[in-house]
């Protein structure tokens, strides 16, 4: 019996790897095209192979379920054709024995993928981003504990609070001559886009010269940097690009300061219940395996997986959605549909007997 559920096991892990590299060519080779209509300045080809590399690691998450569910169906569908799952069963092995040496390449699936999605995928997916923003816009940017530093030509911008791409707080602003010396170092409490330039509130300025220091102070005023607002939106947190570490530490800072954001609680439950996705995808793909005839094609195969695949993803993001719509219990929220389909194949494998 450890022949037979090595065999199957390694069948079910070769055929979704190749679905899951399958999947993801298509999907980069999709966004390629779109990438292609954002060259413009330092975005070029070589910028948008390295951006699709960056961003291969969370499409990789995020297609193993899918990438499982189509990759068994047809390597079992295959072992089917053969004749060889009735071979199996006539040494001994019952439909059960077949499911659990599934689920044994499942349970290699979701380590891969959670190492992959908890991490590589968040830093790889800022990564592009902030390849993308600063080739686009010739604008340096990075982020360290005292805040986002951005340089625009000679002026050195220090924002410590991002609340959205377009609304920044506790911003210092510093200004170099042609010699590299400080010749205007300033502080805003507040700054918002307009959609031309930013304005700040209670600018207090320090003009540096050889004999002196000169401040000034400003209820308000307009700053034409061409600082923009897109380079920012990769600070902004988002919680689909965050781990599930990342998520639960952020849901902690967001209780102790009295906030609530069920947009981040959802994406922590979708982190958790995703793994249990893989799996129960490799649950479904048995019995449809199992209950469909011998003589069924390797594309009624492919294409039963591409609908059923299709139609839960569809599902559990509209349901996500909707949870937050009508405020439902985040851990709900992510898990129903999983749950759903779980149930449902439970149901066709007790019939199985």
């Amino acid at each position: 019996m450890r022949v037979l559920n090595a065999y199957i096991a390694g069948e079910v892990l070769k055929g979704s790897l190749v679905a899951v590299l399958v999947l993801l060519s298509l999907l980069n080779f999709f966004t390629f095209t779109d990438e292609m209509r954002d060259i413009e300045g330092g975005y070029g080809l070589k910028e948008i192979f390295q951006y699709l590399m960056l961003n291969s690691p969370r499409d990789f998450y995020e297609l193993m379920p899918s990438a499982a569910l189509l990759g068994s169906l047809v390597t079992l569908g295959a072992l089917g054709n053969n004749r060889e799952l009735v071979g199996m069963q006539a040494a001994g092995a019952s439909k059960f024995r077949i499911i659990w040496a599934v689920m044994r390449a499942g349970l290699i699936l979701v380590i891969i993928s959670v190492a992959v999605g908890e991490f590589v995928a968040p830093a790889t997916e800022r990564s592009a981003q902030m390849l993308k923003a600063t080739a686009m816009k010739k604008q340096v940017a990075s982020r360290t504990k005292y805040g986002v530093w951005l340089r625009d030509g000679n002026i050195y911008i220090n924002i410590r609070q991002i609340q959205q791409q377009d609304q920044l707080g506790d911003i210092s602003i510093f200004e170099l001559d042609e010699d590299r010396r400080l010749k205007l170092a300033s502080h805003a409490d507040k700054a918002v886009y307009n959609g031309v330039n930013w304005d700040l509130d209670n600018l207090k300025s320090s003009h540096v010269s050889h004999d002196a220091v000169v401040p000034e102070a400003k209820a308000s005023a307009d700053w034409s940097s061409i600082l923009a607002p897109e380079l920012l939106s990769m600070f902004v947190v988002r919680p689909e690009n965050l781990s599930a570490y990342e998520l639960a530490n952020y849901m902690t800072y967001l209780q102790d300061n009295g906030q609530k954001s069920p947009a981040v609680e959802l994406a922590f439950w979708g982190r958790i219940v995703n793994p249990f996705v893989t799996l129960v995808m490799l649950l479904v793909a048995t019995p449809f395996v199992l209950t469909l005839r011998r003589e069924s094609s390797l594309g009624q195969r492919v294409v039963v997986g591409v609908t059923f695949g299709l139609s839960f993803y569809l599902f559990d993001k509209m349901f996500g959605h909707f949870g937050l719509i009508y405020e439902m219990n985040p851990i709900v929220a992510a898990s129903l549909p999983t749950m759903l389909v779980f149930l449902a194949a439970s149901v066709a494998i007790a019939r199985l007997r």
